[in-house]
């Protein structure tokens, strides 16, 4: 992922959109960004299509989770915990750093909170109870991992470092008086102090807040480095050829523990692009060679048509299929937490 290149030396040409002003690269091009030579995301009509589509399960109204955490103020050295608050949010805690990703405490993934996916669970943790938060990584701006209330009141309790991909601090300094972000571009590499850094790894997904933004602000997989092994985040990926994740793997060969979605991937065609479906989930595990990977992204909120209990059920068809041992990919409910 570089600048594109200009011949006589000349300045590399630049672009400017509603969140983001740079140079044109290999996945912007001074407009949007993109996944290069991946498939698109899914037109209007599509769209339309499958909201008034027959098929969806139904939810329940409410499904609370059997666990609930209140996390230590700190974990020290090469330990590892991990919390899941629910959905796509998780607090990390190693090395004495305490790290949240995509964190979402609203009652709805939505613009307006009176209508949009609405929680079938509170979250894992209470907010009251969360420990000093050093840094929160947002992977996209999708309403159900960029939630601005929540990272007002984060910013207001704890003042948190925050590093998303480019054009997400735009849409968090619109909502929230004097908040700070930093961002970065895929192949970065961004130090989060106490040994432990993030890389910036290029997912197949895209982005947007309304109808008129979209593909304008940047997402991203986080590679999180630690001194015991790497964890791999993934906040939202399709699964495509499965090259992507080979790559993935050559760069960060240690992989201690793989996070990755195995919810919201239902009709396949019109989800596959964007969002893995358990069986590939377990694939990525296997490609990265993970020693244990962990299941979100499921469970909380209704975004598409499978029912809440079919990603564990899938789950656990493609862990025997891949002679994956159940400990080995488990699923987290909200409030369970993962020690290793």
């Amino acid at each position: 992922m570089g600048l594109a290149t200009v011949a006589g030396g000349a300045a590399p040409r630049t672009g400017c959109n509603a969140y983001y002003c740079g140079p044109v690269t290999d996945h912007f091009d001074g407009s949007i960004f993109f996944n290069p030579g991946r498939p698109s995301m899914k037109s209007f009509s599509d769209l339309m299509k499958w909201r008034f589509s027959e098929g969806k399960e139904d939810w329940p109204e409410s499904r609370p989770s059997p666990f609930k955490d209140k996390p230590p103020a700190r974990v020290a050295g090469t330990a590892l915990r991990v919390a899941h608050v629910g959905h796509a949010s998780l607090l990390y805690q190693t090395a004495g750093l305490n790290i949240l990703v995509d964190p979402v405490w609203s009652e709805r993934a939505s613009p307006v909170p009176f209508a949009g996916p609405k929680r079938v669970n509170p979250p894992g943790i209470a907010f009251e109870d969360l420990p000093p938060v050093d840094v929160v990584l947002v992977t996209h701006n999708h309403y159900d991992h960029l939630d601005v209330d929540t990272l007002a009141r984060l910013w207001s309790a704890h003042r948190p470092r925050i590093v998303t991909p480019l054009g997400n601090d735009a849409i968090m300094q619109r909502a929230i008086d004097g908040i700070q972000a930093e961002v970065y571009d895929w192949g970065a590499k961004v130090d989060l102090g106490k040994g432990v850094s993030v890389h910036f790894e290029p997912s197949l997904h895209w982005s947007a807040r309304g109808l008129f933004d979209r593909r304008e602000a940047l997402w991203a997989a986080f590679m999180i480095e630690t001194g015991a092994g790497t964890i791999v985040h993934v906040g939202d990926t399709g699964y495509g050829d499965g090259a992507l994740f080979e790559e993935w793997a050559k760069r960060h060969p240690r992989v201690r523990l793989a996070v990755l979605p195995i919810g919201a991937y239902e009709p396949r065609w019109f989800m596959k692009d964007q969002h893995i479906n358990p069986d590939e989930a377990v694939r990525i595990a296997k490609t990265l060679r993970a020693q244990t990977a962990l299941g979100h992204h499921w469970g909380t909120f209704r975004l598409t048509d499978e029912g809440i209990d079919r990603p564990v059920e899938a789950l656990a068809e493609a862990r025997r299929a891949h002679g994956f041992a159940e400990r080995r990919f488990m699923p987290l409910y909200p409030g369970q937490v993962w020690q290793g």
